[in-house]
């Protein structure tokens, strides 16, 4: 009886545990597909779960980070839902590949067409951004979910090194260390991309010196060939001649 109790006790902490630490895995966040190095170009997914067993997620605005603002914003193509895209002029002067740029992306705002994310589902919202800054570890993205029900979560909270995550958490997407590619290519792709080419070179070679030697072997198939027909032709005037005189004597 008191194991029963122990275990029952057990499995309601268990729950509250659960219950206490759900929201800190539903919130919007942001992971890149792949390196989002210094410098370089990465496609990032903004994550949203629906957190409600009432609603949809109808609407996202995602705010682009205004103190390293990017001078590429690309949103992916996401079926049931209208991205619009807001740009204003830089705080400050801005290059990318040697030209100036009057224009960068504050924000993204994804508007469902249909049922949006419904409840138990979660949807990811792909972009492409760039470049990214060189003298950062880590860009913030304010972010804000409206529901079906008008109710509205502001993903704003700028989580602190050493803190506790705060309730509403803004995405955070966190820069590896600069690449020898500015596009995103690392030193370690660069170097299996040579060594690929080599090797296909080296295939190249390869053919080339098989189809050479090839030409000779069909040359000598030929004369072997011919040599083969001249002896078999003796043979069968050869049999032919025996025959004969074996039929002459016994003709004899």
């Amino acid at each position: 009886m008191k194991a029963s109790r122990i275990a029952a006790a057990g499995a309601v902490s268990g729950l509250a545990v659960l219950a206490l630490s759900a929201p800190a895995f539903a919130h919007v966040s942001v992971q890149p597909e792949g390196a989002a190095a210094k410098g370089g170009y990465a496609v990032v997914d903004f994550k949203v779960p629906n957190e409600r067993d009432n609603a949809s997620t109808t609407k996202l605005e995602v705010n682009f980070p205004t103190d390293h603002p990017l001078a590429s914003v690309m949103p992916q193509p996401v079926p049931g839902w209208k991205a619009e895209v807001t740009k204003a002029k830089p705080a400050k002067p801005l290059e990318s590949h040697g030209k100036q740029i009057t224009e960068v992306v504050t924000k993204v705002t994804w508007t469902a067409d249909g049922k949006g994310v419904e409840p138990g589902y979660f949807q990811k919202f792909p972009v492409s951004i760039g470049a990214l800054p060189e003298d950062a570890d880590q860009l913030v993205f304010k972010a804000i979910q409206t529901y079906s029900n008008k109710e509205v979560v502001r993903w704003i909270e700028v989580p602190q090194e050493g803190q506790e995550e705060p309730d509403t958490p803004a995405p955070v997407l966190k820069l590896s260390a600069a690449e020898d590619d500015a596009h995103g290519a690392s030193g370690s792709d660069a170097k299996a991309d040579d060594t690929e080419a080599a090797a296909q070179n080296t295939a190249a070679d390869t053919s080339a010196s098989d189809s050479g030697s090839g030409d000779g072997s069909d040359t000598t198939a030929r004369v072997l060939g011919i040599v083969g027909i001249v002896v078999g032709a003796a043979g069968v005037e050869y049999g032919v001649l025996a025959g004969r005189r074996r039929n002459s004597g016994t003709a004899a």
